[in-house]
């Protein structure tokens, strides 16, 4: 089953282990081992318990073996035995408490791991040690929480074999279940997976409905499973692995479909996909622009993390991004799903939980990530995953703990709690420009992009010919918007909904939306056109940058970092004071000064030129028509401007390619290769 090959593939998350068998049987069941054929691995070393009860490496291969085929429960006892020349005690240690923690042993698995931290010598082994105990101390926490969820399983569509991963759309529930399939996957012991779905309304199932999806979504003798929809209904992304081609577990991928004519189209493989790594467990985002997933990859945290990417109009996706610390962890993470209201649930087994896979929200608050384990009875000592709401307070989700009807069993909860208000924040606003008299152009076709408060991109908007865009947010958070389109400057626009939140004790209905206005303007890329920069101020005969003219200077910054295409000249003026031959070499060395600034900061030379123009272009009267001095004039004419000289060909990359591309392309063909080489 896809779930259970979710586990199964992060082989040894800490360590890995390659051991030489003498006698050729053990040979092959190494061999399964390593190619992920578990039971195969099982059968083998139960035969050697069989003569040799304490043999510690037949214990250890037993025992990883349940693991990484998500029957971590099984594996305790022959954790407990395990050992002998080139297994890691470290790594016995810790996933015997993981186990004893999955069969509710708690103070058995704090024992464990006080026992790892005061044998271990690798510090990143001891912090996990301490991370899992700061969790099993806070159960008691936990479950004192009141917990407003009730929860059922869903009897009606459930079998003896796996159903999971839920997905709702437009009256029917869409699943992953092992329930027709005759052939076994030898990694679980387990049939292969399909995609089904059956007609419900809310969690009333029809069981008389179900039946699989077309042969150009499953396919025989293939996993398939974790299935995502667009929310127009008409794509959908969904998880295809062990297709035979390539030795080895990672053969998993993400694929897509499109609705056409009444019928899905042949599923293709999605650009994002990585060769000898795992993606699966896809969630589109409410706006569906974002798709969530998890995957093994290199330059993760460890184990699976949970990244978003960009989908544009044709199904191309781009900016792949880890999600960070705060939600990824040395241990698993998957299963990402966005409700309405923009909330990231996802499941690990790295945050502090009951034991194996538990159910989390993300809640933003001020800007922070706040990861918030949903408790009891949503959580067991069980997996507990693949959560879905078809409503703020009523959803499904998965789980295989005690008491269901197969292995992994779908559930319907209803989220009692008086108090739950929905509230969602958008931003909404238009791109234009201003013509020479000031009036206002709309600007259509322009791309606006959204970064958050550390500047990561959110998502992206490409307006229509009324300049619209329309962007979630969040309270009290700061927001960076950049406008981009042909022939004029790329900008930046500031937004901040701090101040801006509705409180919750006011709202009577279940579901609010509150609409944000703002607007973004966007300069002409022309040459010799003067812009000023406000609050370049230096003191008397100086050409310091002080901290009130750096903090302007790094938004010319920001426009130069966006418009690499672009050659500027930073002009100085002066007012009257002082002689003209003074007053130009003072605005030499301000301009001189600020051009400094920025080459500090990481512009090249050759895009800069500093100009010191003294007091001969003056855009007020220094003096009053009667001779006498008029300060606000000479404030105004003591400015820095910037002109752009120079308009080069900015490097665009082939539509709807980008370095995620031309790796995948590179690495498909070495993947390609390795297929022939396999065959």
């Amino acid at each position: 089953m896809m779930k259970s090959l979710t586990i199964r593939t992060i082989a040894c998350l800490i360590y890995s282990l390659a051991v030489l068998a003498a006698c050729s049987p053990e040979k092959k069941a190494l061999k399964n081992f390593r190619y992920g054929n578990f039971e195969d691995v099982i059968s083998y070393y139960q035969g050697v318990l069989n003569k040799q009860p304490g043999n510690g490496k037949a214990n250890y291969y037993i025992a990883e073996s349940y693991r990484q085929s998500n029957r971590i429960k099984e594996s305790e006892k022959y954790y407990e035995r395990a050992g002998g020349p080139g297994v890691s005690k470290d790594s016995v240690l810790f996933f015997l408490s993981k186990a004893q923690q999955a069969n509710g042993k708690y103070a058995e698995s704090k024992q464990t791991l006080e026992n790892l931290k005061g044998s271990t010598t690798v510090d990143a082994m001891r912090d996990r040690a301490n991370k899992e105990l700061t969790g099993l101390n806070n159960l008691s926490q936990l479950d004192e929480k009141k917990s407003y969820y009730r929860i059922k399983n869903l009897e009606t569509l459930n079998s003896n074999f796996s159903e999971y991963s839920p997905a709702y759309l437009n009256g029917e529930l869409y699943f992953t279940s092992s329930r027709s399939n005759s052939r076994i996957y030898a990694a679980t012991g387990t049939p292969y997976t399909d995609l089904y779905k059956a007609e419900t309304k809310g969690a009333v199932v029809d069981p008389n409905t179900v039946k699989a999806l077309p042969v150009e979504i499953n396919s025989p003798n293939v996993n398939v499973g974790t299935i995502a929809f667009a929310p127009d209904g008409k794509t959908m992304v969904f998880a295809k692995g062990n297709t035979g081609k390539r030795k080895g577990a990672n053969d998993v991928d993400l694929y897509l479909s499109r609705f056409r004519n009444g019928e899905w189209s042949e599923a293709q493989q999605i650009n994002i996909n990585q060769p000898d790594s795992w993606e699966s467990s896809p969630a589109f985002s409410p706006d569906g622009r974002t798709l969530y997933f998890a995957s093994n990859r290199k330059g993760g945290f460890g184990g699976l993390d949970i990244y978003s990417a960009q989908m544009d109009s044709r199904g191309r996706f781009s900016r792949v991004r880890n999600l960070g610390s705060d939600i990824n962890t040395s241990g698993n993470e998957m299963f990402p799903y966005v409700s309405e209201n923009g909330k990231l649930y996802f499941s690990s087994d790295g945050h502090p939980g009951y034991g194996m896979m538990d159910l989390f929200v993300v809640n933003r608050a001020n800007g922070k990530t706040v990861v918030e384990n949903l408790g009891q009875p949503v959580n067991s000592t069980g997996d507990d995953f693949g959560i879905f709401l078809f409503k703020p307070d009523r959803g499904f989700f998965c789980s295989n703990r005690e008491g269901g009807k197969g292995d992994d069993d779908i559930y319907t909860f209803i989220n009692d709690d008086p108090n739950l208000r929905v509230v969602n924040y958008y931003l909404q606003g238009i791109t234009y420009s201003l013509k020479k008299d000031s009036t206002k152009e709309i600007l259509g076709n322009t791309k606006v992009t959204i970064l958050d408060g550390r500047g990561d991109a959110m998502s992206d908007f490409v307006t229509g010919n009324d300049g619209k865009f329309l962007f979630r947010v969040y309270e009290n958070e700061k927001y960076t918007l950049i406008g981009e389109t042909d022939g004029y400057l790329t900008k930046r626009g500031a937004y901040t909904t701090n101040g801006k939140s509705v409180p919750l004790e006011t709202l009577k209905e279940l579901i609010t939306n509150i609409t944000l206005d703002t607007l973004l303007v966007l300069d002409r890329l022309e040459k010799n056109i003067a812009y000023q920069l406000k609050n370049i101020y230096f003191g008397y005969d100086s050409a310091n940058i002080n901290p009130a003219a750096a903090r302007e200077l790094d938004k010319l910054l920001d426009v130069l970092s966006d418009n690499p295409e672009i050659k500027i000249e930073l002009g100085s003026h002066t007012d009257s004071v002082g002689s003209v031959d003074f007053n130009i070499g003072l605005s030499q060395r301000r301009a001189q000064s600020t051009v400094n600034y920025l080459i500090k900061k990481g512009i090249a030379s050759e895009r800069l030129v500093a100009k010191g123009y003294g007091e001969s272009k003056p855009i007020a009267r220094n003096t009053n028509p009667d001779g006498s001095d008029n300060p606000a004039g000479r404030g105004r004419n003591r400015r820095t401007e910037f002109k752009i000289l120079e308009i080069g060909v900015r490097q665009e990359k082939k539509e709807g390619e980008d370095d995620e591309d031309k790796y995948f392309k590179n690495e498909k063909n070495e993947k390609n290769e390795k297929n022939e080489n396999d065959q």
